[in-house]
């Protein structure tokens, strides 16, 4: 199928042709038809399967071909997403796929100065793509109504969940009109997501695409077991001898993100971290640096990850192995966009065997492992940590407490404020 086959209008068929695609991905065939016929739509999709386009094409065909409205524009598009990088990307897909038709729209979200923001919403937009917090703000301050909101989008809501957004999501359902279509778009449907799922659709259709076991195999992947302390030397031997130009390293968190990134500087590889900590600005110019190869590696946490999208990403290493198996899916899927290959790199120390074996379990793989490295696994056993003794026990293992007296109260009163010597190389 082609394109054209899905009655796509003339203005939107240039734009994705001067994107140079011809042929639209699963969920994009499935989708498409459903919500230009005005069903409201489940979908269950992973990262990189073409889904943004899914969404934003019949949103910006059926608002192009509605009767123009007076005045100032309205929202008549709100489209919901966790983060503020996804939220760029949407708007940036929003922008490519509209560049030929007289409609406006605009991404706000947090961490960034408001000014730019509400001077565009009051200069008028038909299409917003937000993150919860914000727009709850903006609601609130008044520079924001959801009244005329027609097509309403809620994007990777299992990482909503994941995030802690369900309030925030159940409050901005509430400022919304209630006759609207509704697309509604998770990695997983877990019973949660199908509980909220069922508070936003009506009598939705269901598409469901490149089953989790599928999405990696067009990915070429292998592990290295190695004790946790030879992670960062065999990293840089790795990007040493690997001639991608692009190299996206997971780490399970904010602290190891920087750990990393200051160990590859001292080794001369051009890298930057983005994680929760790191503010919008530098996120950004770390993100920007990465897609223009000013740097040549990027290190991040799952959640900073999510709405990265690299065309060509040529490798991507899992530093730590998830603890979630599905998370190992969609980080190594960044390399495989759109159904391309691309190439995966895994570290596994011992507490992290246990994770290995769920993951192949989840994709009916077994993940090719290269011995003969030079940090092969010594560590076979988890080290415990030592007991901590109370320093008086009464035998059965309690601590023993002694009561003061008053003599004890009037000393304590006198030598109030006093500093008082431990002994010869104590502090006081």
């Amino acid at each position: 199928m082609h394109f054209n086959e899905l009655n796509i209008i003339q203005p939107i068929l240039k734009a994705i042709e001067e994107k140079g695609y011809t042929t639209p991905t699963p969920i994009q065939e499935q989708a498409i038809p459903q919500l230009f016929a005005g069903h409201d739509v489940l979908g269950c999709a992973q990262t990189g399967t073409g889904k943004t386009a899914a969404f934003s094409i019949p949103i910006l065909q059926k608002l192009a071909k509605a009767e123009k409205e007076t005045g100032k524009r309205k929202i008549k598009s709100l489209i919901l997403t966790p983060t503020r990088e996804l939220a760029i990307q949407i708007g940036d897909s929003l922008k490519d796929y509209g560049r030929h038709l007289d409609l406006r729209s605009t991404v706000i979200f947090g961490g960034v100065n408001q000014n730019k923001q509400t001077a565009t919403l009051s200069a008028g937009v038909d299409i917003l793509v937000a993150t919860p917090g914000r727009l709850l703000d903006l609601i609130m301050q008044g520079f924001i109504k959801l009244n005329n909101v027609e097509f309403f989008v809620l994007d990777e809501a299992d990482r909503m969940l994941d995030m802690g957004f369900i309030h925030d999501v159940n409050k901005v359902i509430k400022a919304l009109p209630s006759e609207r279509q509704n697309l509604f778009f998770s990695a997983t449907m877990a019973p949660e997501i199908l509980k909220l799922a069922g508070t936003i659709l009506r009598d939705p259709i269901r598409v469901e695409v490149t089953p989790v076991s599928s999405t990696v195999e067009k990915i070429t992947q292998c592990i290295y077991f190695i004790d946790k302390g030879n992670k960062n030397a065999l990293l840089v031997d790795i990007l040493k001898e690997e001639t991608a130009d692009t190299v996206l390293v997971f780490s399970r968190t904010k602290h190891g993100c920087d750990k990393i990134v200051r160990h590859l500087t001292k080794h001369g590889i051009k890298s930057d971290a983005i994680h929760g900590n790191k503010s919008q600005n530098n996120r950004q110019r770390a993100l920007g640096n990465f897609k223009d190869k000013t740097i040549r590696v990027l290190v991040a946490t799952d959640i900073a990850a999510r709405g990265i999208d690299i065309e060509g990403m040529e490798l991507v290493m899992n530093y730590d192995l998830p603890n979630i198996s599905e998370t190992y899916v969609h980080r190594i899927g960044r390399t495989g966009r759109a159904g391309r290959g691309g190439k995966a790199i895994s570290f596994c120390d011992f507490e992290e065997k246990a994770y290995l074996k769920d993951i192949e379990k989840l994709t009916n793989q077994q993940v090719p492992v290269i011995d003969g490295h030079p940090y092969p696994m010594e560590d076979f056993v988890i080290p415990k940590k030592e007991q901590r003794q109370p320093r008086n026990n009464d035998g059965n293992g309690r601590p023993e407490f002694k009561r003061r007296t008053s003599e004890d109260k009037k000393v304590a009163a006198k030598n109030k404020g006093k500093k008082t010597w431990y002994g010869k190389g104590d502090r006081y």
